[in-house]
């Protein structure tokens, strides 16, 4: 094996070869294929607010992605990204090293089209306010992909308890479409067609009496068994769906509280990206459904980004110019 041939791409080599309509319609594409041998490994030393990730993806033949992260809460008191993370690609045939990506912006990117996708999906064709609740890094990778899938968005509010960090987010969403800062989280989820929740909290936010039929809520914010960003009552109201079981049902509070407490059972969870991206499931069942669609992640993902990333890039050298 030489060192040399392994593709090197960096954060912005990512934002280039990855603008979000383009990786969203990659995922999509993914989900057409056979899924992956999957593992997921999560943990931390006890009583820890930090935690280390690896989640690896077999795709048989083809390409073998492994994406290692760190969530370290309180990075963003330093200037730091809360998540950092590497993404190694196989060759799926003969395991040979092809690429080392930078997992950060790759995380932001995949974790807000896979929001996206889910959107495209199951929000409303006219949906035109986006409640971003959270103002972390991710808060802005969200807001923009979102509107690439729903271009009818004209009004995005931003919610955040420290208001400071959501004027930051407002100021840098540009003049094509109204931005605000907002106080009041009930009024504003109750003004929202798409609500998109990021805040690593451990009580809920988002409580099911405030929003009205027809919304759609993208939660990615409560990626272990403890954490939660939305009440008993949104659970109940809502069309549930994943990105992948295997994390939503597993790891993510947002479902896995109350399954343990008996409220709802997995049935409940009516389809996966896979089923939804093939038609198998149809979606939302009429305008006035509340639909939710927990956005848990995986390897898989992450590896379809990579692979995605790493033939963008190999495409453009090979059209290039001499």
């Amino acid at each position: 094996m030489d060192l040399k041939d392994i593709a090197i791409l960096d954060a912005e080599d990512v934002a280039r070869w990855a603008p979000y309509a383009d990786l969203v319609d990659a995922l999509a594409a993914g989900h057409l294929e056979a899924e992956p041998a999957m593992r997921r490994v999560v943990y931390g030393p006890d009583g820890a607010d930090e935690n280390f990730m690896a989640l690896p993806a077999w795709f048989q033949g083809e390409a073998i992605g492994v994406k290692l992260v760190t969530i370290f809460p309180h990075n963003t008191a330093a200037g730091l990204p809360t998540v950092q993370a590497l993404v190694v690609l196989f060759d799926g045939a003969t395991g040979e090293p092809m690429a080392l990506i930078d997992g950060t912006e790759l995380t932001y990117r995949k974790t807000a089209c896979d929001s996206a996708l889910g959107s495209r999906l199951l929000s409303r064709d006219d949906s035109s306010t986006l409640l971003m609740v959270g103002a972390g890094g991710l808060s802005r990778h969200l807001i923009a992909a979102h509107r690439a899938v729903r271009p009818s968005i004209e009004r995005v509010l931003v919610w955040n308890r420290t208001r400071a960090r959501a004027d930051e987010v407002v100021g840098e969403i540009g003049h094509d479409v109204t931005g605000a800062v907002v106080d009041d989280l009930e009024r504003a989820v109750g003004e929202a067609d798409i609500i998109s929740t990021a805040t690593m909290t451990i009580e809920p936010v988002v409580q099911g009496k405030w929003v009205r039929p027809g919304t759609h809520l993208d939660l990615v914010g409560a990626y272990l068994p403890d954490r939660r960003e939305i009440d008993d009552d949104v659970v109940l109201r809502s069309e549930i769906f994943v990105d992948s079981r295997l994390s939503t049902l597993t790891e993510g509070g947002d479902l896995v509280i109350p399954i343990r407490a008996g409220l709802i059972d997995e049935s409940a969870v009516l389809a996966d990206l896979y089923e939804l991206c093939s038609g198998r499931h149809p979606g939302r069942s009429g305008p006035d459904a509340i639909t939710m669609f927990e956005n848990g992640g995986g390897g898989h993902l992450d590896a379809m980004a990579a692979r995605h990333v790493l033939h963008a890039s190999r495409r453009s050298s090979v059209s290039r110019p001499d």
